[in-house]
């Protein structure tokens, strides 16, 4: 019995291993041609930098300037913060009002919200980019909007999840105290929702951070472009010749910040998804 759950622990244990290399290795082709010339890529991408294919920090340099890296780097940083705490900060709060005012206006409002998780972003991006322009949301502050827009359903959705398993006791305890709603909410409430908040910060900081689409026809390649925007057209040359070099040393430093981001916060994904899916 004993050899046997170590078989089956083993053959599970094989199987997460080759799945990880399997997510991990364009990762480490990246990261072995970020520093090898144009034609050591092309010509042989799975070899290790060696004497003549070692490129040093020339494609790092030579991408850092081409792609005006450090201002897409801001842009892309303030779109994803500020997106990030309107997602948070506004899914939260609207979840706790669907769950605690109980009524069949919410529940309409709540199953909107679950359905707009099922439509597809091309469905809509045509739609989304004429009334952009209209409205005159092609900025980083109208881009910001549409971000909380698209990410409210599935936060909703897991701040609501959450709150239900929250007793009402605490809140009527906070009224009982003097405290007004908004004031239960901020210092009751929100506290306790600190899993499913960083939860839904990871999720939505990965997804905006590593956004090409929405960006690209939203802010175009202008000054307020972002990172992916802005390393995909300044290293594209005539007749869609690409320096590839270049394109893998930025394509490194873009990754860099939000692996750092979900390397301090992933103990919290697991623990929020769970609370936020199954409790209530």
């Amino acid at each position: 019995m004993k050899s046997k759950r170590s078989a089956v622990n083993f053959l599970i244990y094989t199987l997460l291993f080759a799945l990880a290399a399997v997510f991990l290795a364009p990762i480490f082709i990246i990261l072995l041609n970020s520093v090898k010339s144009n034609f050591y890529i092309s010509d042989s991408p799975f070899s290790i930098p060696s004497g003549e294919s070692f490129a040093g920090i020339q494609n790092f340099i030579k991408g850092f300037t081409q792609s005006d890296f450090l201002q897409a780097f801001l842009n892309s940083a303030f779109i994803t913060v500020f997106s990030v705490g309107g997602i948070v900060l506004l899914t939260s709060m609207t979840a706790w009002y669907i769950v605690r005012v109980s009524g069949r206006l919410t529940k309409i409002i709540y199953y909107l919200f679950v359905f707009s998780m099922i439509v597809p972003f091309q469905m809509v991006m045509y739609t989304m980019t004429y009334y952009a322009f209209e409205l005159g949301l092609n900025n980083r502050l109208g881009i910001i909007l549409i971000y909380i827009g698209f990410g409210a359903g599935l936060s909703v959705f897991m701040f609501s999840g959450f709150i239900k398993s929250i007793p009402k006791e605490i809140e009527e305890a906070a009224t009982i105290d003097g405290c007004s709603p908004i004031k239960t909410f901020f210092l009751v409430v929100f506290p306790i929702l600190k899993p499913t908040a960083i939860t839904v910060a990871i999720l939505n900081a990965m997804w905006i951070w590593n956004d090409y689409l929405l960006p690209y026809l939203v802010l175009g390649s202008g000054k307020s472009r972002t990172l992916p925007v802005a390393v995909q057209m300044a290293l594209t040359g005539g007749y869609g010749n690409k320096d590839m070099g270049a394109l893998m040393a930025m394509l490194v430093l873009a990754i860099v910040p939000i692996i750092i981001f979900y390397l301090f916060c992933q103990k919290y994904i697991i623990k929020g998804v769970v609370a936020g899916a199954v409790k209530g």
